[in-house]
């Protein structure tokens, strides 16, 4: 009998679509690289075997004539075709576990395996129930002569179960997934069909079969072509791996009730599948159990970590503030004695500035380096933000007194850097438990001691006192009330008369600030003007200072007094852009003469950048105003200094005046004079500026000063700051004396030796340009 056309063409169909699908496989393994290549391999491999079956199937199945629907000796080549397919269909489940994206662990691979073998297991057990006694929903095309199909089934089970699965896991797009799916169990069932069909089925289902086949590869060679890499498979041990052990597990449990309602028997295969179910399930929870174990080992492990990192400084490896308070609280829990330091680095702002954050961030690490370095077992160091470290001690004031004496010598050195060392200072503020143990009190007292040891200097240790809360409040009052002073009138000046020597007559007078308020009381200027500096109200205030002085100024000047009014400027101020046209508008706003006002620069303003004071203090000169240098001899100026500065008088520093005892010159007769008063004067004149003597306080003093050639002093035996119109009632009281005849005149103490009485002295005070003798030397 010849075999029927319809066959043969099914038969040729098959054929070129497989070869078709075996290209693609080919050529997608070759050109796919990278770690997941073996993937696409392993699925091209498989396409060839269930080509090589499909191929020798048809092959048998045209060389069978009239030998249909059995061929007992036939009989091998079906189960060749079903070991075929076997063989495929567990390398398109290797394949598909490979694939990138898929499983991303031994444990990952396994978990899915086993899910495809509990759905295989139950798509496998449901299937038997179906097609053996008494249902045989097949009927006579049951393949019963050709054992190895068996195999095949299994392997078609396994590999659709595995197919689900993954369809089911992989989050969108899952659509190239889910065709490489279907073809892979439309294919390894093609293979179980032809392998049926050649064993007992006949023509119909092994042409079916064959077709069925082809399409399959065809399908999962597209797949594989065309798809990228496939979505993340979502392994979710919390939320679903119930759903896919119940569903199967309800199917198998379903189909055996119905088996043995409907009369039928287990025999040896369905309590295989039953018990390969069964030890699936166990093997699958007890990954799941063992994944979580290990989620949850991870979480604590990370936990730990990060609560690790949020008590941990990231620069330096100290604790934190986090970190330092669990510490103070573990402390105040357990009633132990602890002493708590609070650190500040001086300076460290300027290094920042200077040298940069990169060079500021290496230092902060060599302070916490030494910090470790430099403790004792169970004592914590932290940073607690910039340049502010703490170290919480173990023991009593006395022990932590020593550690800090020893961080301040360790701290203090320098730290190298490739542009060079950095040098900085440390203040040190100690402060222990109270009464009770107390955290924020404990916190509180530490940083007033910091505090109070950089207002005192600075590079020093200072253990808290209560006397701290009274000064913090008052300064922080003071701080509040300041800044409205003005505006409730409660500053006013005061006006220091300057004499010119010898005849002690008032020629001007230095502007001094006094601030008076309506609960505090007289509050001196040591107290509020460096208040005013470190808040920023400095400028605020000279401004005040300057106006009031210049307005004051003008009266008397038109009242025709001859007199000139000196007003001290801070280096904030000097430094400040717009002064110079501050110090303009003032003289415009008042009709003052420039050369009437003063403006007074500390030795301090020098200490700070000598190239910009000599700019601006020679801007100040081009308006017409004299600079004076204060305090000279007791701070930072030099001779060199000196020499480049545009001042025009020299205020010498009471210290010069008053702790040396005036001397009297060897092998003369005359006054005593003071030596450094001399030397200065000197060195005044070879300059070209004029002198004047500060802190005259004795006669004695003034007899020195003015043996000396000092021309002009200052102090309190001329008269300590008074109201201006006390000053004013000077100026006239000068003037009327020196219009009176000699004879009525009151005698002015002219300075000598013993108790002399010097003879009177009458000048006209009216008729002197102070401005004029300034300028004389």
């Amino acid at each position: 009998m010849h075999t029927p056309p319809g066959m043969i063409g099914a038969a040729v169909l098959s054929a070129l679509v497989a070869l078709a699908a075996g290209v693609l496989l080919a050529a997608a393994a070759r050109h796919r690289a990278g770690p997941h290549r073996q993937a696409y391999a392993l699925l091209a491999v498989a396409g060839a075997v269930a080509l090589l079956t499909l191929l020798c199937g048809l092959a048998v199945a045209l060389n069978r004539s009239g030998q249909w629907p059995q061929d007992p000796q036939g009989v091998g080549w079906p189960s060749v075709i079903a070991c075929g397919t076997a063989v495929s269909g567990l390398l398109f489940c290797l394949g598909l576990l490979r694939m990138p994206g898929v499983a991303g662990s031994v444990g990952s691979a396994a978990r899915l395996a086993l899910d495809g073998v509990i759905l295989g297991t139950a798509l496998w057990f449901v299937g038997w129930v179906l097609t053996s006694e008494p249902t045989r929903l097949l009927g006579d095309a049951t393949p019963t002569a050709c054992p190895a199909i068996l195999v095949g089934s299994v392997s078609a089970a396994l590999s659709t179960g595995l197919a689900v699965i993954m369809v089911l896991r992989v989050s969108a797009p899952r659509r190239g997934l889910a065709v490489l799916a279907v073809g892979i169990t439309v294919a390894t069932f093609g293979g179980l069909g032809l392998a049926a069909g050649l064993c007992q089925a006949g023509r119909t289902v092994t042409s079916v079969s064959a077709v069925a086949l082809a399409v399959g590869l065809l399908a999962a060679a597209l797949a594989v072509h065309r798809t990228d890499l496939p979505g993340e498979v979502a392994i979710d041990v919390i939320r679903h791996d119930g759903e896919y052990a119940v569903v199967p597990m309800a199917a198998m449990v379903g189909s055996a009730i119905y088996h043995l309602v409907a009369g039928g028997r287990f025999d040896l295969l369905g309590v295989v599948a039953g018990s390969v179910q069964g030890f699936a399930l166990v093997a699958r929870q007890y990954l799941t159990l063992h994944e979580a174990r290990a989620y949850a080992r991870q979480l604590a492990e990370r936990e730990a970590h990060f609560r690790q990192l949020a008590h941990t400084d990231a620069l330096t490896g100290l604790a934190n503030r986090r970190g330092l308070l669990r510490a103070l609280h573990r402390c105040a829990e357990e009633a132990t004695g602890c002493v708590l330091l609070g650190l500040d680095l001086d300076g460290f702002k300027h290094v920042n500035d200077m040298r940069g954050h990169d060079v500021g961030d290496a230092v902060l690490a060599e302070v916490g380096q030494r910090l470790r370095g430099n403790l004792r077992p169970g004592d914590l160091a932290a940073r607690l933000g910039g340049d502010e470290f703490a170290v919480l001690m173990h023991g009593g004031p006395t022990e932590a007194g020593v550690v800090a004496e020893r961080l301040l010598k360790v701290l203090g050195g320098g730290y190298e850097q490739p542009e060079g060392p950095v040098f900085l200072s440390v203040s040190i503020g100690l402060a222990g438990w109270t009464d009770q143990p107390d955290v924020e009190l404990l916190l509180r007292h530490a940083d007033l001691a910091l505090r109070y040891a950089k207002q005192r200097g600075k590079n020093r240790i200072e253990r808290y006192d209560g006397a701290y809360d009274q000064l913090l409040r008052r300064r922080t009052t003071l701080e509040h009330e300041l800044r409205g002073a003005i505006e409730r009138d409660e500053l006013r000046l005061v006006f220091q008369p300057v004499a010119s020597l010898p005849s002690v007559r008032p020629v001007g007078a230095e502007a001094l600030l006094r601030w008076r308020h309506p609960e505090l009381g007289n509050v001196g200027p040591d107290e509020f003007i460096p208040l005013a500096e470190e808040c920023g109200m400095i400028a605020k205030l000279g401004a005040w200072v300057l106006h009031q002085a210049c307005h004051q100024l003008s009266r008397w000047l038109a009242d025709g007094h001859d007199v000139w009014v000196s007003v001290n400027v801070s280096p904030r101020e000097l430094h400040a852009p717009e002064y110079v046209v501050q110090v303009t508008e003032a003289l415009r706003a008042h009709h003052v003469p420039p050369q009437r006002l003063v403006l007074e620069v500390t030795e301090h303003a020098v200490a700070t950048d000598l190239d910009e004071l000599i700019r601006r203090l020679t801007a100040l000169r081009l308006t017409g105003v004299r600079i004076a240098l204060d305090d000279f001899g007791a701070g930072y100026s030099s001779l060199g200094q000196l020499r480049r500065l545009p001042i025009d008088i020299l205020k010498i520093d009471h210290g010069l005046v008053a702790e040396h005892e005036p001397v009297r010159p060897v092998g003369r007769d005359g006054p005593a004079f003071a030596p450094m008063v001399d030397i200065v004067m000197r060195l005044g004149h070879q300059l070209g500026l004029e002198v004047i003597a500060e802190g005259v306080t004795t006669p004695t003093e003034l007899a020195a000063v003015v043996a000396a050639g000092c021309r002009f002093g200052q102090g309190a035996l001329f008269g300590w700051g008074v109201p201006a119109e006390h000053l004013e009632a000077m100026l006239e009281a000068a003037t009327s004396a020196g219009a009176r005849p000699s004879r009525s005149a009151p005698e002015q103490v002219k300075p000598g030796v013993g108790h002399e009485t010097p003879e009177p002295v009458n000048q006209n005070v009216g008729s002197v340009d102070s401005s004029h003798e300034m300028r004389q030397a």
